[in-house]
């Protein structure tokens, strides 16, 4: 037994740490692996026992360079602070870390714990200094070895792929050949079918977008190889449509060290890897002509520009990828006082198009912007002029149109053949595998039996749709189409005007000629600058009578009603009090409890806040005054128009409003007082109508309450009131 093994140490376990850096070396290299396991036979020799010996094997297939999760190490490392191990087993130091921050922790708590660790060449005791320094000599020496094996590897990787002969995976659509650095095409014809056809649409529509929608619309299939050799067809995603495009390894680029990968500390604090792309300019390897490739670099150079103007706009530069609207002008306008490319803007039913600069200048505590014009008049303007320019062009692009309509015809329908052939080529090998299996091996047979009927379904529904597309496919141009196509060429307004031709058309042939067109209004006449593409300059004055309209705007006396009527009524009633006296909105419609929350919302009037619980003399509703007297609603509004209760209106049509006090309160009764008699009593008495009580009531010529309760209940007047008694005068 080592002296260095105390029976402290035998009361404990030993841990056999077993590590391999990959999976690759775990698969492959088993010798070391069974090496690492068989240290559970020198403990017994130590002098442990079978029970007291733990096997560490969570970490195989992860490095121990301290930047990948060790949960084997973890634990082992927390059982050594608790002094629950007396010894550490590993064939060499680089198997327990090859990193100096984990090995010199796990020294220090050996070192307080009393914890041995052991290696091929002997036991050390971390707490002894000379055993402690050749401990530390081999962890440095550990991470110096991983250092320079992994300088070694990364100088050759580099080396070969300076020369573009490092073999990494290549997109699909390419394959390696047998030469060094070899990359041809892949053999499948309807794979590069597939690619060559996003380049030509991505040519003629300008964005990835549409591309991919065309492809929906087509319902095209798209070739993935997740970087290995068999393809599979899946249906097309806008991500792999933009990785065709703007992979340089499809303009027969060779490239290396586009992305690299850098260490950060998270919120846990734990480290950890993330990947950055690389700007070109600082890309490792960059070969050019590598390879043959689907498109040119300038091509490529092309694409990505145009792919770049298709973001979101920053400041100061152009807008992105042309959109639906009316306004010819977007991406292109700029501003005449500024030079800020001009944003669009649409207005009332028709959506009319106008432009406005994003700068906004402070004048008299509000935000002004620098140029803001109606789009109408200076289209036309621009229309015009580019109509006139392209004029001579004209039969030769509309040739170019109907060559483009037959060719994009073409490529859907190529993609169809070609899917045709690979799914009747998939079914004869099912059915030769099925006619070569023996008959008595019946499950074997079923299995193969079912697949050749699958291929053979996918096969009928592919030959059916190639027969549709077929039948729907546009004929050659007959002679009598040609010359109609020959005199659109020649009268270009037409086809400018007619209503096949959408805005985005129009757009994208303004954006083919011309770079800018700046903008500056003075007074009513708009100073238009066409800048074509190649230098040419075109000045052009443009008339805006109509610039100075009126804005529409609701009217000044609705609004100032329902300010004041928002301070007692919610939106519903409003709208019906505006509605009953004919008031309309600023577009001549009828008000809604909607249109009424818009226009208090935008003059920012408070909404009506209902109270609780009424206070003495507040005002109230007709139906909140009839259930605080305790009578009817009707009774209530006959009262109103007869004059024996007072009510106000804030405007005609509004609900009527009663203050309920505390002399309205000791009119309504439960008894008559004395002196008071019914209506028809009074009438008798007084010898006059019930109108003219009535009117006598109001004026508060006559006293009068309201009886609650009995068969003759309701309004009881004092007829003689504050009449003179006819014996007054005599004395």
């Amino acid at each position: 037994m080592n002296d260095k093994i105390k029976p402290t140490h035998l009361e404990r376990c030993v841990y056999v740490y077993v590590r391999q850096s990959t999976a690759a070396q775990v698969q492959y290299n088993r010798e070391s692996t069974d090496r690492q396991y068989k240290l559970t036979e020198r403990a017994l020799r130590l002098g442990w026992s079978q029970p007291q010996i733990k096997i560490i094997d969570e970490d195989l297939a992860r490095s121990g360079s301290g930047t990948s999760d060790r949960h084997g190490f973890t634990m082992m490392t927390a059982e050594v602070a608790l002094g629950h191990v007396g010894l550490i087993l590993s064939i060499e130091v680089s198997r327990v870390a090859r990193n100096n921050t984990d090995w010199y922790r796990l020294l220090d708590l050996c070192g307080v714990t009393d914890t041995l660790i052991g290696d091929e060449d002997g036991l050390y005791h971390p707490g002894l200094f000379n055993d402690r320094l050749l401990l530390g000599l081999k962890g440095t020496m550990a991470e110096a070895e991983l250092h320079v094996i992994r300088a070694r590897l990364e100088g050759g990787i580099r080396n070969k792929a300076a020369r573009g002969e490092l073999r990494r995976g290549l997109p699909v659509g390419f394959v390696w050949g047998e030469e060094d650095g070899e990359v041809l095409f892949h053999p499948d014809e309807a794979v590069t079918h597939a690619i060559r056809c996003i380049f030509e649409k991505f040519s003629e529509v300008g964005s990835v977008r549409q591309v991919w929608l065309w492809f929906r619309s087509q319902n095209l299939s798209f070739p993935s190889s997740n970087y290995s050799a068999e393809i599979q067809w899946v249906t097309p995603t806008y991500t792999g449509i933009h990785h065709v495009l703007t992979n340089p390894v499809y303009a027969g680029a060779y490239t290396y060290g586009k992305i690299h990968q850098e260490r950060y500390v998270d919120q846990a604090g734990h480290v950890r890897k993330r990947v950055r792309h690389v700007p070109r300019s600082k890309w490792a390897v960059l070969i050019r002509d590598h390879h043959k490739g689907f498109i040119g670099w300038e091509t490529y150079e092309m694409n990505q520009n145009r792919i770049a103007k298709n973001t979101r706009p920053t400041p100061h530069q152009a807008a992105g990828a042309i959109r639906e609207g009316s306004a010819l002008l977007q991406g292109i306008a700029t501003c005449g006082r500024c030079g800020r490319h001009l944003r669009v803007y649409y207005q009332g039913r028709h959506s009319t198009p106008g432009y406005y600069c994003a700068a906004n200048n402070i004048v008299n505590g509000r935000g002004l912007h620098c140029l803001r014009v109606g789009g109408v008049r200076i289209d036309e303007a621009v229309s015009q002029a580019f109509l006139d320019a392209i004029t001579p062009a004209g039969i030769e692009a509309a040739l170019i149109a109907g060559k483009n309509i037959e060719a994009d015809h073409e490529a859907a329908y190529g993609q169809w053949r070609l899917k045709v052939e690979r799914i009747r080529y998939e079914s004869e090998r099912a059915e030769h595998r099925y006619r070569s299996v023996e008959p008595e091996n019946r499950l074997v047979a079923r299995t193969l039996e079912a697949e050749w009927e699958k291929k053979l379904g996918e096969l009928a529904l592919a030959e059916a749709e190639l027969a549709r597309r077929i039948g729907q496919r546009p004929g050659p141009l007959t002679d009598g189409e040609r010359i109609r196509i020959n005199a659109l060429g020649s009268d270009l307004k037409r086809v400018w005007k007619a209503a096949t031709t959408t805005d985005r058309d129009r757009k994208e042939l303004l954006h083919a000629l011309l770079e800018e067109v700046n903008i500056a209004v003075a007074e009513s006449t708009a100073q238009v600058t066409l800048r074509w593409k190649g230098g040419a300059i075109l000045k052009l004055d443009v008339g805006l009578k109509g610039r100075f309209t009126p804005p529409i705007r609701t009217d000044e006396g609705t609004i100032d009603l329902v300010r004041r009527l928002a301070v007692h009524y919610p939106d519903a009633i409003i709208a019906g009090i505006l509605n009953r006296q004919g008031r309309q909105t600023a577009l001549g419609d009828r008000f809604t409890q909607g249109k009424v929350g818009n226009l208090r919302r935008y003059w920012k009037i408070p909404r009506f806040e209902p109270s609780a619980r009424p206070e003495e003399g507040e005002l109230v509703t007709v139906a909140r005054a009839a259930q605080t007297l305790g009578i009817a609603t009707s009774t209530m509004h006959r009262w109103l128009a007869d004059g024996f209760i007072a009510g106000e209106q804030i405007t005609p049509g509004a609900p009527w409003r009663i203050r309920i006090s505390k002399e309205i309160r000791e009119r309504f009764v439960e008894a008559a007082p004395e002196g008071y008699v019914p209506m028809v009593d009074a009438m008798r008495l007084l010898r006059v109508s019930r109108q003219t009580v009535l009117q006598r009531v109001k004026h508060g010529d006559l006293p009068a309450v309201h009886v609650r309760s009995g068969k003759r209940n309701g309004l009881y007047i004092n007829a003689l009131g504050p009449q003179e008694s006819l014996f007054d005068n005599l004395s």
